[in-house]
Formats: C-alpha cells, sequence, structure tokens
C-alpha cells in the first residue's frame, strides 16, 4: 500500500537546554536581558500561563523551546499553532498528578457566532504543531455530562493534527472523546507516540486517523452505570492506504465497568467517508472482564466486520481465544505490527 507522509521538518532531538539567537523568542517582563533568549520558558516565574508562553513561540521556529510548568492547577486551554514547532511542556513536580492542565468545553457549547465548538473548541489542549512533547503531567477535560443538559457532550483532554508528538508519563482524563489523535486531512500521517502514560474515558475515548501507539501505559474504561454498554475504548479512522492506524501494546486496561458490558472499539467515519477504514490492534496487553465476548461493534451503519480490527496475544479476564467475533493477528505478520512500524522510522528516545 503507498504510504503518502506529508514532507515535515527534522525530529526536535534532546531536550537540552540550548541558547538560541536574539530576538528569536520576546524575552518576558521580568527575565534578565543577556543579549539572547534561553530555550527554556518558565510558568507562572515568567509567563502567568502556559498560553501566554506558548504566545512567544514564533512560527516556524527550528530549536527546541522546553515550557516548564510548576506544580499548580492551570485552568485555560492551550493551543499549539500548526507553524510552531519543537514545543515541549514538562511539569517539574515529583510526578504526574502535581501539574494539571484542565478545562470543561464540550464539542456542543455554543460560541459568539451561534456554532458550536466542535472537536477542536472542546480540546483542552490542541496540537497542530510538529515535534511536540508533553512530559510528567495531567491534561483533562472536566466538563460534567451530569449537570448539564447538551447535545454534544463530547468533551476533549487533548486533540492533534500534527506529526511527531510524543507523550510520556502524562495522565489523560475525560469521559466520552478524551485523546484524538488525527491529521490534517484523511490522506496526510501524522504519528503519535504515548509510552508509560494514563488514559481514562468511556465513550470513543482514543480516537482518530493518526498512526498512533501507546505502550507501557494504563487504559481505564469507565463505568457508565450501564448493565449492558458502558462504552468504547477506540474509535479509528484510518486512512484506508494506510496499513497502520492505533496501537495499544504492552498496556494493562482496567474498568470499573461491570463484566462484559465494554467494547474494545468501533469503526468511526467522519461524514460517511468510507475511505476511513479503522485499523487497530491491541497486543500484549492485559483485558479486564469488562470487555465483551464480542469486543467490537458497528458505528452508524459501517460494519465492524469491514475494518482492520484485531488482537495478538492478549491475556486476563477479557481476553478469548480466536473465534468469528474475536479476530485474531495472524503470528506471521506480528513482526510488521510494532511500535516502530506503526512509528515509520521516527524514535523519540
Amino acid at each position: 500500500m503507498p504510504k503518502t507522509v506529508r514532507p515535515r521538518l527534522a525530529a526536535a532531538g534532546a531536550l537540552t537546554v540550548l541558547l538560541i539567537t536574539a530576538g528569536t523568542l520576546p524575552a518576558s517582563a521580568d527575565a534578565p536581558d543577556r543579549g539572547h533568549r534561553p530555550t527554556v520558558l518558565k510558568v507562572p516565574s515568567q509567563y502567568p500561563t502556559v498560553q501566554d508562553a506558548v504566545n512567544t513561540v514564533p512560527a516556524g521556529n527550528t530549536e527546541p523551546v522546553t515550557i516548564k510548568l510548576a506544580p499548580g492547577t492551570y485552568r485555560e486551554k492551550v493551543r499549539i499553532g500548526d507553524e510552531q514547532h519543537r514545543i515541549s511542556l514538562v511539569g517539574t513536580g515529583r510526578d504526574r498528578g502535581d501539574t494539571k492542565i484542565v478545562f470543561n468545553t464540550p464539542q456542543g457549547e455554543l460560541k459568539p457566532d451561534g456554532t458550536t465548538q466542535g472537536s477542536s473548541g472542546s480540546a483542552t489542549v490542541m496540537v497542530r504543531g510538529d515535534d511536540f512533547t508533553a512530559r510528567n503531567l495531567t491534561i483533562a477535560n472536566d466538563f460534567d455530562e451530569g449537570a448539564f443538559d447538551i447535545n454534544g457532550e463530547q468533551a476533549l483532554a487533548v486533540k492533534t493534527t500534527g506529526d511527531r508528538l510524543f507523550f510520556e508519563d502524562v495522565a489523560l482524563l475525560g469521559n466520552q472523546d478524551t485523546l484524538m489523535t488525527d491529521s490534517p486531512v484523511l490522506t496526510e500521517i501524522s504519528r503519535v507516540y504515548v509510552r508509560d502514560s494514563y488514559i481514562e474515558g468511556d465513550v470513543d475515548f482514543i480516537y482518530g486517523r493518526a498512526s498512533t501507539v501507546i505502550e507501557d501505559s494504563v487504559i481505564k474504561a469507565l463505568s457508565r452505570g450501564s448493565d449492558l454498554n458502558n462504552g468504547y475504548l477506540t474509535a479509528p479512522s484510518t486512512w484506508k492506504d494506510n496499513p497502520y492506524g492505533i496501537l495499544i501494546t504492552d498496556s494493562t486496561v482496567l474498568s470499573d465497568a461491570p463484566a462484559g458490558t465494554f467494547h474494545l472499539g468501533r469503526p468511526w467515519h467522519p461524514s460517511g467517508n468510507p475511505d476511513a477504514i479503522g485499523q487497530m490492534l491491541i497486543r500484549d496487553t492485559k483485558l479486564p472482564a469488562a470487555i465483551k465476548a464480542a469486543p467490537w461493534t458497528d458505528m452508524s451503519g459501517f460494519s465492524w466486520r469491514d475494518a482492520r480490527f484485531a488482537e495478538y496475544r492478549t491475556y486476563g479476564p477479557g481476553a478469548a481465544p480466536e473465534g468469528p467475533d474475536r479476530p485474531q493477528l495472524d503470528p506471521a505478520l506480528a513482526d510488521d505490527h510494532e511500535t516502530a512500524d506503526y512509528l515509520r522510522g521516527w524514535n523519540p528516545c
């Protein structure tokens, strides 16, 4: 299959502190003037908000910029533009729970012009630029579904469209649509790597068309109080000519939902696009009793059997042997469906 990958800037490389040419990044009011700007920006000692620090990064920047966040809760939305590359958000607390970026916008909330927020407006953190890193922090959307009667309860913690995005030691918290990893258009491929992290939600809470790897992580499927159907881990919308959609590997899925009430996923076809043929593989991962015996299901008139869904060496009370409702990856193909294959030669470490 053809692998159409956008022309991109080179990978960011290490996050060591470098100095960049004078004037490239405007200094904050209380920063010392030494004729140059360090690549490390500090919130809130230099910039009062995360977005204030992000706003200093010029379009097309070519040097890594690390924004260090002191422990605390930052109630704001953060927007990283499509030409703001090589930005890292790093919490400086002892663990990821010490530093939290949080907001509470649902997709269906009305904007002043009468349109709705949509996924991009809903997201607490939106990343359009390339070579982004988030480390040692929590990103959440704490919209309270039970407190509001609104059409469009989806409330994203993170949405991405950039390429080569690395989330390490982060917690991503929400309910419906917690993490959306996307690309600018269906036929362009973006790569996202989530490692040593925690993701929770209930409906379609890991979804989108980017080639996304979630590795060595914990995923919690939250109960919605149903005895029949509590939700769906994933909803991939992979381009039909992209063999690599979402990979969950060497991870643990937890759930507080009753046994047999949670799906592994369903195929998302945005706007009914028939060329979005979801690819999803969950391998070497522990599954809880909450996972249904038939864990894949249809969506919006599209059959899950036409998607590319499979398991490989899953285990735990929610795992099951191969059958018509539990497709397994052919062992002969296992070496072609590892982390490096989904990331296509990019190594963020």
